[in-house]
């Protein structure tokens, strides 16, 4: 069994990283110059890196030459986020060369051009479930979605390749990751999940390398790397370890 993939985040707000609590804007945590941390994760050992422009995904500008800056300087592989709605901005996103993007709210909004990018793009694109009480959240979660079940059965059928299902209540509380909801998530679907929300300590990344049988692919972790709750080296060899069968 493969270990769970660790993937730290970067979000992008104003040019800075930042974190937000419960993706709400003003609830900014800030953490200085992005390219620094992403390259504190590459360092760390990490593999991925999960890389989200929140002011594109608020509406309100972007931060694509920041995000192109970061890609292009780091060895890592990259999950792009955040305001990818239309040709115009998935193309600029995958010209960064990042190793797939993640679309959330084109998925509700604009569902026939979404099955035409899994149709084109395959395994480079990701939709994002950003879940609140089994609803989707979009517009950087200001605004509500459908059922996202019936949503996730539309996607089964046109074929996406990955899912990145987000408990909107958990992020950036670090409460723990919604178990139950990526259970339900790996129930209805034969897709890889990364899960993400409200990782605070090794004790969820034990956790969620159990969801691995099921399907959960990875966890991206903010919040609590920033923090210093853990380190990406130690969910790393935790995850190996799991993995390997030595954990104890």
């Amino acid at each position: 069994m493969k270990p769970l993939e660790i993937l730290p985040a970067v979000d992008v707000r104003h040019g800075q990283a930042v974190q937000l609590v419960q993706g709400i804007a003003g609830t900014d945590k800030r953490f200085g110059d992005p390219l620094a941390a992403a390259r504190r994760w590459q360092e760390a050992g990490s593999e991925w890196l999960h890389l989200v422009d929140l002011d594109a995904a608020f509406g309100e500008g972007n931060n694509a030459d920041v995000l192109a800056e970061v890609v292009a300087a780091v060895d890592m592989k990259v999950e792009m986020s955040g305001g990818i709605r239309d040709d115009a901005s998935l193309e600029r996103a995958l010209s960064t060369g990042c190793t797939r993007v993640n679309i959330g709210t084109a998925a509700l909004e604009r569902p026939e051009w979404c099955a035409e990018v899994i149709r084109t793009y395959g395994d480079k694109v990701a939709i994002g479930l950003d879940v609140k009480d089994d609803k989707l959240a979009a517009r950087g979660w200001t605004s509500e979605g459908g059922d996202v079940f019936e949503v996730l059965d539309r996607l089964n059928d046109e074929g996406c390749a990955r899912y990145v299902v987000t408990d909107v209540r958990s992020d950036g509380m670090l409460s723990g990751p919604n178990l139950a909801l990526l259970g339900a998530i790996c129930a209805r679907t034969d897709a890889p999940v990364v899960a993400s929300g409200g990782v605070s300590s090794l004790e969820d990344i034990r956790q969620l390398s159990g969801l691995v049988s099921i399907g959960v692919e990875g966890a991206i972790v903010g919040t609590a790397l920033y923090l210093g709750n853990f380190t990406v080296e130690d969910a790393l060899a935790l995850t190996r370890s799991i993995s390997a069968g030595l954990e104890q």
